[in-house]
């Protein structure tokens, strides 16, 4: 039986559109952009099992939404929220390929409706969907590609963390191993003496969240232990059968990154026929996972993975697209601090990209993620801040602002 995962298209140009549909042709290109001009809420529908069916597309004719077939596996539809909420509540059905269709569509606008998230811990809780969240990064690594060997002194690390806090973070993210493109992987002993004494430290004194940047579920157990009371996987629960164990009885919240092979290949000619395609249908998957073996939906955030196996154009699509998220229904983080996809169209090393840096971090504000995870919190918390207000994330008060 077929089974169907939608989401809401955010396609801003033309050159978008020709990418997404696959096509160079002009006319075919003219009537697809005439019908996504009229129509506010454009569907994308990818059928994961099996084909669509000449019923469904009577039931779509039926029932006035256009439809244009991409191939045999994906389709899209034209219409507005409202509409396909009225549809969604329809108690009788043409054929029962339409009850199926039905129940994804009222799944996805369950979850494209939300903008309020809640992330309840023992020790905190964090409200997302407000002004965007800031992680600090905190690397304890000598290898690191920007701040390499600066941190890799716990003292130098605890000092770090707290003009971290000082500086304006919500949460602070530890890492004892470089996820670099072409990074060789340390052993958890290694790892787990780089971030165990650095968490303990910070413990004592921060009053906000400390993640953990591991795939290794050893080394996540310790951090836990040690004060750690959130979870950055960049392998999404796959690199280490046990991670998810360890997130399941810690009942902590989770990371889950989309990553294309292992850092030390990752970026060794990575290629996608979709790359949005791939992404969602990725998370969906994770996301099925992780809450089949215990770990709450509402304690799970997703990272597309920004520079993890990805082409340079890939990275900015990412972020142009950002929006088709939120099918997911979780809070979405996006890690682009002075990354390579800024530098290599800049022609800038990672210590010149802090410009660059900005401009992203304001575009993911913009485009809903609710954490931009960086190096330089101070400049970028005063970015999201203004970049919040103009684009709706945060209520303008005057009376709040100094003379």
């Amino acid at each position: 039986m077929a089974r169907y995962i939608i989401r809401k298209l955010y396609l801003i140009t033309r050159q978008m559109m020709a990418k997404e549909l696959g096509v160079r042709d002009s006319i075919k290109l003219d009537n697809f952009e005439r019908l996504y001009r009229q129509h506010p809420f454009v569907l994308k529908v990818i059928v994961k099992r099996g084909e669509i069916s000449r019923g469904l597309l009577s039931v779509f004719s039926l029932r006035g939404f256009p439809c244009w077939i991409r191939d045999e596996g994906r389709f899209y539809l034209f219409g507005s929220e409202p509409a396909f909420r009225e549809w969604s509540r329809l108690q009788s059905y043409a054929l029962s390929e339409e009850e199926i269709f039905i129940e994804a569509l009222r799944q996805f606008l369950i979850r494209q409706a939300r903008t309020q998230f809640e992330m309840v811990h023992e020790q905190y809780i964090l409200n997302f969907g407000g002004p965007t969240r800031i992680m600090g990064i905190l690397n304890t690594t000598p290898d690191s590609f920007f701040d390499g060997g600066r941190y890799a002194d716990p003292k130098a690390a605890i000092e770090r963390g707290l003009a971290l806090e000082a500086d304006g973070a919500d949460m602070i993210d530890v890492g004892g191993e470089s996820t670099r493109p072409g990074a060789e992987p340390v052993s958890e002993a290694d790892e787990m003496a780089r971030v165990v004494p650095v968490i303990e430290g910070l413990a004592r004194d921060l009053q906000i969240p400390i993640s953990v940047d591991t795939y290794k579920a050893a080394v996540a157990e310790a951090a836990i232990q040690a004060g750690a009371t959130m979870v950055n996987d960049v392998s999404a629960l796959q690199m280490d059968p046990h991670m998810a164990e360890v997130v399941a009885h810690y009942q902590v919240p989770v990371i889950l990154m989309h990553m294309k092979g292992r850092p030390r290949d990752m970026q060794k000619n990575p290629t996608y026929d979709d790359l949005m395609d791939e992404l969602i249908l990725f998370f969906e998957e994770r996301l099925q996972y992780a809450e089949s073996v215990g770990i709450r939906s509402d304690r799970i955030i997703v990272d597309p993975g920004i520079g993890f196996g990805k082409r340079l154009w890939d990275n900015y699509e990412i972020l142009q697209r950002l929006p088709e998220f939120r099918c997911l229904g979780c809070p979405i983080l996006v890690g682009p601090s002075r990354k390579s996809f800024i530098g290599q169209v800049l022609n800038l090393k990672p210590d010149e990209r802090l410009e660059g840096t900005a401009a992203a971090v304001a575009a993911c504000a913009a485009l809903g993620a609710e954490i931009v995870r960086v190096h330089d919190v101070k400049e970028m918390l005063r970015v999201v801040q203004i970049a919040d207000l103009i684009f709706g994330n945060l209520d303008f008060h005057e009376q709040d602002t100094k003379p």
